[in-house]
């Protein structure tokens, strides 16, 4: 009989999921609104504003339940009023959603490569892009950083050369709910930020996202487009194009029951990047993605490795990844940038490396909450294996 497979990051439910759904039913709001998308919004705003430094509440910011994190980037975007021949200038080391919503309106992606400490947006690379692109004569639009597995970007050096340009910064936290810089939440350093709770995610709404604004008549603005932009009328009016955005009812009550074991989620998530830490301290050729000093705090979405294989007798991360599969334990390769994707691949880009490098020799492990120790037991022996090979 084959092992029961093991996944890189699975739905975990707390158990009161199941007692906010319900209440959908039996109150029957099976619709795109509801009291558990207004609860869902107030416990996203509370718990985004809290800092982990200080009893005191960050400036105020409002929040849009979606049915999408790709939704609130492209209603983000729509409220900087983005517009076909824009530039908008996007992490290259990213899923595709990030960039994807880009080429929706029409506008043109401008992909920067990463830094080596955090993966994320290079400020060097970035601020280089922003002159050139200017003395081209198309200053871009917008910024969009993204918090990969969880690490926050370099926010005071990204927040600066937005500033110094005055272009406004899109923060991507659809994979860091629960990080931090400096104390304060992910998911608050953007003029607008999104989060995202499809599946995979840290907390989950089956599929699900939110964007973050900095007022309310921005989260109105959104959520009447993502309501179909229905005008006043006793009749269907509609002066402008809307989308069908929002979050049902019956997702946001899983969303609330998820909200309540978030920080547990991020403790355990965390506490497998110490298992894999621990796990490769004496495999040399082997580095673990940790934060570069103490003003990150990582929820660890996914725990990550670089493998330099001439120091591995030739194990690198392909070798790893089939060695795991064949026990039936998923693993995957870190995103491909997008620079380097067919359909971007006429697109700008900015840098060297870096995020090649990182896709070539990187590999993201199992991180999911909801690993046993018998799971940890598996992972951990057929790793050793690979490697005493």
């Amino acid at each position: 009989m084959s092992q029961s497979k093991i996944y890189l990051s699975s739905p975990h439910m707390g158990g009161k999921e199941q007692e906010f759904v319900n209440e959908a039913f039996i109150t029957n709001w099976i619709a795109p609104l509801g009291p558990n998308v207004t609860g869902f919004e107030e416990d996203l705003k509370a718990y985004l504003q809290k800092s982990t430094l200080s009893k005191e509440n960050l400036p105020e910011i409002e929040v849009a339940a979606l049915s999408s994190g790709t939704a609130a980037l492209h209603l983000a975007l729509i409220l900087l009023d983005i517009q076909a021949g824009d530039e908008v200038i996007c992490q290259s080391m990213t899923f595709s959603a990030s960039a994807n919503p880009i080429v929706y309106l029409g506008a043109t992606p401008i992909f920067i490569d990463s830094e080596a400490e955090t993966w994320n947006l290079c400020p060097i690379h970035l601020e280089a892009a922003i002159v050139d692109r200017i003395a081209k004569g198309k200053k871009p639009k917008a910024i969009i950083g993204v918090h990969l597995y969880g690490m926050p970007f370099q926010v005071d050096k990204i927040l600066a050369i937005a500033k110094k340009y005055e272009i406004p910064l899109i923060e991507d936290s659809a994979e860091a709910l629960g990080s931090t810089y400096k104390g304060q939440k992910c998911g608050t350093f953007g003029d607008f930020s999104i989060l995202s709770f499809n599946g995979n995610k840290i907390i989950t709404t089956s599929g699900g996202g939110a964007l973050v604004t900095k007022t309310k008549a921005q989260k109105e603005r959104a959520v009447f487009l993502a309501t179909q932009a229905r005008d006043q009328a006793p009749h269907y009016e509609h002066s402008e194009i809307g989308y069908n955005y929002r979050l049902s009812n019956v997702c946001a009550g899983i969303g609330r029951g998820q909200m309540q074991v978030l920080d547990a989620h991020v403790a355990l998530r965390r506490k497998n990047n110490i298992f894999y830490t621990q796990l490769f301290k004496n495999i040399k050729s082997v580095r673990i993605f940790i934060e570069p000093n103490n003003t990150y705090h990582s929820n660890h979405w996914l725990s990550c490795i670089l493998i330099d294989k001439a120091l591995s007798n030739g194990i690198g991360s392909l070798e790893v990844r089939l060695a795991l599969e064949k026990e039936n334990i998923e693993s995957r390769p870190l995103w491909k940038p997008m620079h380097l994707q067919p359909i971007f691949k006429d697109a700008p880009y900015y840098g060297n490396q870096v995020a090649e490098d990182l896709f070539h020799n990187g590999l993201c492990l199992p991180s999911a909450s909801n690993l046993t120790t018998a799971d940890l037991h598996r992972i951990e022996k057929t790793i050793w294996h690979c490697f005493q090979k």
